[in-house]
């Protein structure tokens, strides 16, 4: 799993330029769903439904600073019932007290913080900015960088995901393992070394396909993200745009090194052919497009993400281009692993058949919400077929055709020979949400956290964030009794 990849910035889904070599190859024998969308565009959100199967109205983690119960059941919780050894390396955006959810064993901390700290507040206008909001200093200034604090933890991610990966082989009972490698690249800012940075001609880098829209000709949601992350305060020329997007080509390059890494472990070990490997990304990033940077939007380059699945014993490497959504990990994993619970309450459904090379759709719309900064009222989306529906209270309705119009500058919402396809999705949001009601859960969760987090930060502070505990005798030299048979046992064969 990656951070703040869309999948428009990939080869795999035919970008022309991007070097990624690791994921083309998986790609190559994974089945490839071209329309795939994350439940919220915005880390903690998705990824809590990513693991759960379950809406962020329905997992209350509404935002980056909203605590997951321990109570919800995870994919790790499904799997380890099931007898699976469940390992995290990386990311996971967990906020509260319990940072395992399931997984057995965390190999690294996390890269951002456990707190309540980071808690939006729909009451205040958005020109008045909280500190933790995002700037406009990652698009003036990417760079070249030998090392920088990103690049430090992804190295980390990947060195102890492939130790998993050695310890699993070296396992003699060969307990079934489910591990999740979580990389924090290619989130801004775009901090990458040489290597990959000298990958990319500047003069072969495409300005955004749609340019900066005029303030006043933008959507009220794209306008209030503006505001939000300073963009109208900030003097950005074309060549600060095309760097911007060489920083993060860069960083996507970065990170499918890391990838590599991975499978490579796994082909190393002869793990592959029974290891059912997923590949995603919790959101995607604007880039640009619109003079929209970062997510946080339901425009396709902020939602639509990855996913490459290849399962043992699938079909060969096919495409799959109806809209799916990360909500169907949860189902379709268990499936491909035979190891459903009799019970299991998501919102999404499984796509094993057509991993296994089945033809047709999932069989319901797409759906995701937005709960977070940038809004004052819950945003949600509806795609289905090649329609897609953005609807928030007091915004006027967005209504897209992606077959006709892929870049999203045709709003149909308006045109009265699109009315019936409007009611059509505006009846399945209708029947799905309460948006009234969600408006006041989504306030009454700020007004909560908005009252905890000051007190929490005073007196004696306990932190929340993940410190992996190692037991340095368990795997190195500690005295001359286990020296000879640790050797032994760490030894594996090539």
């Amino acid at each position: 799993m990656v951070d703040q990849l869309a999948a428009s910035w990939l080869a795999a889904y035919g970008h022309p330029l991007v070097d990624t070599p690791a994921i083309d190859r998986l790609a190559g024998g994974a089945t490839v769903f071209e329309s795939a969308y994350c439940p919220s565009p915005l880390c903690a959100p998705s990824r809590a439904s990513l693991l759960t199967g379950r809406l962020p109205s329905r997992t209350g983690v509404y935002d980056n600073a909203a605590d997951m119960r321990s109570s919800l059941p995870t994919l790790a919780h499904h799997l380890r019932a099931a007898g699976y050894r469940t390992s995290l390396a990386g990311k996971m955006h967990f906020v509260g007290p319990d940072q395992l959810h399931g997984f057995e064993e965390r190999l690294t901390t996390d890269v951002y913080p456990a707190d309540l700290d980071w808690t939006p507040d729909w009451r205040r206008p958005m020109t008045e900015r909280f500190s933790w909001y995002h700037t406009m200093e990652s698009v003036q200034t990417p760079a070249r960088c030998l090392a920088s604090m990103q690049m430090d933890y992804d190295d980390e991610v990947a060195f102890q995901a492939v130790r998993r990966i050695y310890d699993h082989a070296r396992d003699p009972d060969r307990t079934p393992f489910f591990l999740t490698a979580s990389f924090t690249h290619p989130h801004d800012p775009w901090e990458v070394r040489s290597e990959y940075w000298d990958r990319y001609d500047p003069a072969a880098i495409e300005p955004p396909a749609v340019g900066r829209l005029p303030f006043g000709e933008a959507d009220p949601h794209s306008r209030r993200l503006r505001e939000m992350f300073a963009a109208e305060d900030a003097e950005v020329t074309d060549e600060q745009v095309r760097a911007a997007r060489h920083g993060y080509f860069a960083a996507v390059s970065y990170v499918d090194a890391r990838v590599g890494e991975i499978l490579h472990a796994l082909d190393d070990t002869r793990l592959a052919d029974d290891t059912i490997v997923v590949f995603t990304s919790d959101h995607g990033e604007m880039l640009g497009e619109r003079g929209l940077w970062y997510k946080m939007s339901f425009y396709e380059h902020s939602a639509r993400v990855p996913l490459l699945i290849r399962a043992p014993g699938g079909a060969a490497a096919h495409r799959v281009a109806s809209p799916v959504s990360l909500l169907d990990l949860v189902p379709t994993v268990l499936d491909l692993a035979d190891r459903r619970p009799d019970h299991l309450d998501v919102d999404g459904v499984s796509l094993a058949g057509l991993v296994a090379g089945g033809i047709g759709d999932r069989g319901a719309p797409v759906v995701a919400e937005y709960l977070a900064e940038g809004v004052t009222a819950p945003a949600v989306m509806v795609r289905s077929g090649a329609h897609k529906l953005i609807r928030c209270p007091g915004d006027p309705d967005l209504l897209y055709d992606l077959d006709a119009d892929p870049d999203e500058v045709d709003d149909l919402a308006g045109k009265p020979e699109h009315a019936a396809t409007l009611a059509a999705l505006g009846a399945e949001a209708d029947a799905r949400w309460d948006l009234d009601l969600l408006d006041h859960q989504v306030r009454a969760s700020q007004r909560d956290r908005i009252s905890v987090a000051p007190a929490l930060a005073g007196g004696v502070r306990t932190d929340w964030d993940f410190s992996p505990r190692v037991d340095g005798s368990a795997v190195y030299v500690r005295s001359h009794t286990n020296m000879y048979d640790l050797q032994r046992r760490s030894r594996l064969e090539s």
